[in-house]
């Protein structure tokens, strides 16, 4: 056990030492990722809200199922319901569909009206609800299929409009993350060279004894995690800063930034998502920065 606090307590010693000889560069090192962080926090934020918005949408939008004549909503609404993404099915009967239609016609006598088209003229109808947007073309095509229904219509242009828009802010969304990363990943790097080329003279005499490389280079790889960690965590305090600030600014003006307060707003679920992710990949950022930088010198030797 002693043996392996006076290993821990070495690697601390030396990470922090190279964290003091990095200087200005740790600081470069650490405010890219915090952008980054900040900006994927952002992004990741609104791609959850724009999804919730497209929920939303997606389950008020109805589609409306005609039955053939003579078949009943009542025969088929429970096989509806039971179907996958289906979350609320209502039912018209024709009656109600023919009253509510001569109501809005201004019919008065509806019997009389009935009676000169010989009966009712219209069919039943199920009004079915879908649990998101995207389910919807799916929910459409296994209703077709449905015995006793003629004909199925729903909003296509709108369902698709939502949808590409969705996949569209995930694809800039990623593009914007794959670019920061690779810049973060570049600091980092340049920023462990120099602090291992500060060093280089240890490291010969290190390298004389006989320490291995993984002992000689894992400080420098503990830098660059330490480096994400730290962005990571500048990047969540800015992004609770700025939750509790445009908060403040909507209890102004409610309607000119209620949007983006909606926007920004934490669930109890994002609220542990969000900085568990900020510090999954700033640590991983911050890896592969060190790795990429410790790799050069590693073959060298």
């Amino acid at each position: 056990m002693s043996k392996f606090f006076t290993k821990a307590s070495y690697l601390l010693r030396e990470t922090f030492l190279g964290l003091r000889r990095g200087g200005w560069m740790n600081w470069a090192a650490v405010s890219t990722i915090m952008v980054l962080l900040f900006l994927f926090g952002i992004s990741l934020q609104a791609t959850w809200q724009v999804e919730s918005l497209l929920n939303q949408f997606g389950s008020q939008l109805e589609i409306a199922v005609y039955l053939e004549s003579g078949v009943t909503a009542d025969s088929l609404s429970d096989r509806i319901s039971s179907l996958t993404d289906v979350a609320q099915v209502v039912t018209v009967s024709k009656e109600e569909a023919w009253a509510q239609l001569s109501q809005d016609l201004g019919i008065v006598d509806i019997s009389g009206a009935t009676e000169q088209l010989k009966g009712n003229p219209l069919v039943d109808e199920i009004k079915v609800k879908v649990q998101n947007s995207e389910a919807v073309p799916a929910v459409a095509t296994q209703l077709e299929s449905l015995a006793g229904v003629d004909e199925v219509l729903y909003i296509t242009e709108a369902v698709q409009r939502l949808t590409e828009l969705n996949q569209g802010l995930q694809y800039v969304s990623l593009a914007v993350l794959a670019i920061l990363s690779l810049t973060a990943i570049s600091v980092i790097t340049t920023t462990i060279r120099l602090i291992v080329m500060a060093r280089r003279r240890e490291i010969e005499v290190m390298q004389l004894v006989g320490a291995t490389s993984v002992w000689i280079y894992m400080p420098f790889i503990l830098q660059g995690i330490t480096f994400g960690l730290l962005g990571a965590l500048i990047a969540w305090v800015l992004l609770i800063g700025t939750h509790q600030s445009l908060q403040r600014l909507s209890a102004q003006q409610p309607e000119f930034l209620q949007f983006l307060t909606v926007g920004l707003q934490f669930t109890p679920k994002q609220m542990i998502l969000l900085p568990a992710s900020l510090f999954a990949l700033g640590s991983l950022v911050g890896l592969l920065g060190s790795l990429v930088a410790v790799r050069k010198f590693a073959v060298r030797a």
